[in-house]
């Protein structure tokens, strides 16, 4: 988990509901403070979080590691922020891509040879964390001399027939 100034607004704001609400109980300061102390991070991790994760897409963002890509799928979205925010994946080679993300999971499809290009590599990144989102979402690699010169991100569609 990253600490963010979200992460940080957040707990705050939890912590200062629970002090006035303990703080109506007793008059004893010291005590309403101890039990804040203890119920801030019960209250933020049972209660508020839960709710953001219901009615927002917010995450919390997590570092790259090739083992987590590989062994977790569903954090692979929470991952990609960071990678695509520094824009470390342009100028990395075919060679370093396949050993971080693996083997292309399917080739993207290029218009101008009517194929599935293999300059092209699509990588699955899950669901988008909250609980009303229901499609998964792609990233795309474009190569060109086997580096790596765009990357896209999008939705996967779903086609019923």
């Amino acid at each position: 988990m990253v600490i963010t100034p979200i992460l940080i607004i957040s707990f705050i704001v939890v912590f200062i509901l629970a002090w006035l609400f303990i703080k109506t109980i007793g008059d004893n300061k010291w005590i309403s403070l101890l039990l804040t102390v203890i119920a801030t991070p019960l209250l933020y991790f049972y209660l508020f979080y839960p709710i953001v994760n219901i009615f927002s897409s917010y995450h919390h963002q997590k570092y790259f590691n090739a083992e987590n890509w590989a062994e977790y799928p569903e954090l692979r979205f929470e991952m990609m922020d960071q990678l695509n925010n520094n824009n470390q994946l342009i100028g990395k080679t075919k060679a370093e891509i396949k050993t971080d993300f693996g083997t292309a999971e399917w080739y993207g499809w290029d218009d101008s040879i009517k194929a599935n290009s293999k300059d092209q590599w699509i990588y699955n990144m899950g669901f988008k964390p909250g609980a009303f989102t229901k499609d998964q979402e792609c990233i795309e690699l474009q190569f060109k001399n086997d580096t790596v010169v765009a990357v896209k991100t999008y939705q996967l569609e779903k086609k019923f027939e």
